[in-house]
């Protein structure tokens, strides 16, 4: 075997002058072989000049269709179904020219005679394809016989879905340089495939055999390549993986294979979102159109997680404009720069970007005055809780000011629709991040319900709440992808903290719908799935990334951050939710305040602020939601001086 791989190394392919000149005498010795076998190997004295008399024309109309078509310029040891079809229609086309020539040679002629006997033209033409098919597929078993590593050196690999996919895949696989990877099995759902075999690979029933099969085959990979698979039955078969150790891939759909090609290097990990994610989310395209076709829509926070996918997903209702306003300008510059890859040039002309900070009056007053919107999506926000418990009178400016001055000019403009997108952590919220925002849901659902009462503006606002979205800007998603890139250690900040988790695109269709569904003053709640334990979370990823826990990579506990909860929550103890008709959103039947008091007791917060004491602006936003009491936080202490003493109270 080293002999043979000395002779025909495998980093070298065969230069195309010699496959050309091979196929040249190919042709040459299938001619002559026909002429034999016609005349049963019979030579006389004039078989040299009169049955080879043609062999020049012959060999010039092979030679014109190997130029046209190619046959030479592949590589012979990947020969594939398209070499074969390049040498059929080279012996094909240049054959029936020479059924051409000969029947044109008979009438010039005139006597009858033929240039070359019909019989040797079909043998010849016969020949000529097997030999020069042989000789490639011949070249191509050779070389992976010859690269073939030792089977204890390969790791073993198993196919999910064995259609036209799953077959592309095996082989691009098999051609993959070095040889390492070896396909053993294919699984397929579908029950009349089980059993058969595709290119000398069994396929076995997923259901039925896959504890066993991958364990006597000793599988280390699964690809997926069936990519109409649901999104429950995907994250299944991810999970049955994980429980083996069994790293997964997918095989991307056809529409983002490379004209038309799949490359092995398209062949991705599968993610830790493959696992969270949901199956597909069904929309009222038309009403959502009919709201947003031709009419005027701010977002706010338009550069972050959620209000870029916001944007991203309004653009394709056709909106007359949409003003996208953030504080970030490295934000926006990203954003513009996206939106220029996926929006037609003739389109931009539908997007404004604007900088400017929610909390200036004056400079938001500008940008509605300019822009008159008929709908205000209000995605800007500080989300960070940690950070905001540190940095208490900004949360309160930026998620409390920030959501009134946006609130008032939208009356004020006679804006439609507000929408506010808010979260989980404002049930009874133990930071003061949840707690400012929901101050901010108290504000926009009293001041609604006070328009509708005095009947002094059509603007009706809707709140919707979720909660974490992987992916966004200080998800723990990519925290644990970064440390698992690095190396290390991963860390989670306690064995039982759960979250409920959705993904970006997930999240911001359901705030179109709800926003499509309100008609005023409700909190709509998002149907968020099972909570996931974050350790689980960490885990799972570790071993998709193909590493070993304690072995390849550590998992550290570094205790509860400031305001951090053991659980999320989506509902206060004292509210509960009413269906709607979508099944994945809920209306919470929320507690109600008066706007004239409720809008005091803020005014008085936001004055707190300007001392920049945060101990006063905790103190007051506990006064005005009575259920914030703090954890793990510098603000404990203010739940015992404030308990007595709760002046805002629900309607």
């Amino acid at each position: 075997m080293s002999f043979l791989k000395r002779i025909f190394p495998a980093t070298n392919s065969i230069p195309r002058w010699v496959i050309f000149f091979l196929d040249l005498s190919i042709c040459a010795f299938s001619f002559v072989a026909a002429t034999l076998l016609r005349f049963n190997f019979f030579i006389d004295d004039k078989f040299s000049y009169e049955y080879l008399r043609p062999l020049p024309l012959v060999l010039g109309f092979r030679v014109l269709l190997m130029v046209y078509f190619r046959v030479y310029a592949g590589i012979i040891r990947h020969t594939s179904i398209q070499d074969a079809l390049r040498v059929f229609y080279t012996v094909s086309i240049s054959s029936i020219l020479l059924v051409i020539a000969n029947i044109s040679y008979t009438k010039l002629n005139g006597n009858g005679s033929v240039f070359i006997p019909i019989s040797i033209l079909i043998i010849d033409y016969i020949g000529t394809v097997l030999l020069m098919s042989a000789f490639r597929l011949g070249v191509k078993v050779l070389y992976i016989h010859i690269t073939k590593p030792d089977a204890a050196n390969q790791r073993c690999i198993a196919i999910f879905g064995a259609g036209e996919a799953g077959i592309i895949a095996k082989r691009k696989i098999e051609q993959h340089v070095g040889g390492e990877l070896r396909v053993v099995a294919f699984f397929d759902d579908n029950s009349r495939r089980n059993g058969q075999y595709i290119d000398g690979i069994t396929v076995y029933n997923p259901y039925k055999d896959f504890d066993t099969i991958v364990q006597r085959l000793d599988i280390q990979e699964i690809i997926i390549s069936d990519y109409s698979i649901s999104k429950s039955r995907k994250q299944e078969l991810i999970e049955a993986c994980l429980a083996y150790n069994i790293s997964v891939r997918n095989v991307p759909p056809i529409e983002k294979w490379i004209n038309g090609e799949l490359s092995y290097n398209q062949i991705k990990n599968v993610k830790i979102e493959d696992l969270i994610e949901r199956d597909t989310i069904v929309l009222d395209k038309g009403a959502i159109a009919e709201q947003v076709k031709n009419k005027v829509v701010i977002v706010t926070g338009a550069a972050g997680s959620i209000g870029s996918e916001i944007v991203r997903q309004l653009l394709q209702f056709g909106p007359k404009l949409l003003v996208l306003v953030d504080k970030s300008e490295v934000g926006l510059y990203e954003l513009d720069n996206n939106l220029n890859e996926i929006i037609a040039p003739h389109n931009l002309k539908q997007v404004k970007l604007m900088l400017g900070d929610i909390c200036c009056k004056d400079r938001m007053e500008k940008i509605f005055n300019t822009f008159k919107p008929d709908i205000v999506y209000h995605a800007a926000a500080y989300k960070h809780v940690p950070l905001m418990e540190e940095n208490a009178g900004e949360a309160v400016r930026t998620n409390v000011h920030g959501t009134r001055t946006i609130a008032d000019l939208s009356v004020k403009y006679d804006v439609k629709k507000f929408v506010m997108v808010s979260t989980d952590k404002a049930v009874n919220p133990t930071n003061v991040m949840g707690a400012s925002k929901r101050i901010a849901e108290i504000y926009v659902q009293s001041l609604n319900n006070f328009l509708i009462e005095t009947g002094s503006s059509n603007t009706r606002f809707i709140t919707t709440r979720f909660g974490n979205v992987l992916g966004s800007s200080g998800s723990v998603i990519p925290k644990f992808r970064k440390q698992i890139e690095e190396g290390g250690p991963v860390t989670v900040t306690h064995p039982d903290i759960t979250r409920y988790f959705m993904t970006i695109p997930e999240a911001c269709q359901l705030v179109l719908e709800a926003g499509n569904m309100g008609k005023g003053g409700e909190i709509y709640i998002f149907d968020m799935g099972k909570s996931v334990k974050i350790i689980d979370l960490a885990r799972k990823m570790i071993k998709l990334s193909g590493l070993i826990i304690g072995q390849d990579i550590q998992i550290v506990f570094t205790g509860l951050r400031p305001g951090e909860k053991i659980k999320e929550e989506l509902l206060a103890d004292q509210e509960n939710t009413l269906p709607t008709y979508h099944p994945k959103i809920m209306v919470g039947r929320v507690r109600t305040y008066d706007f004239l008091q409720a809008a005091k007791e803020i005014d008085d917060l936001l004055e707190s602020y300007i001392h920049q004491n945060d101990e006063l602006v905790v103190s007051k936003m506990k006064l005005i939601v009575p259920e914030f009491v703090s954890q793990n936080s510098r603000f404990e202490s203010l739940d015992v001086l404030s308990s007595g003493d709760k002046f805002l109270q629900p309607k």
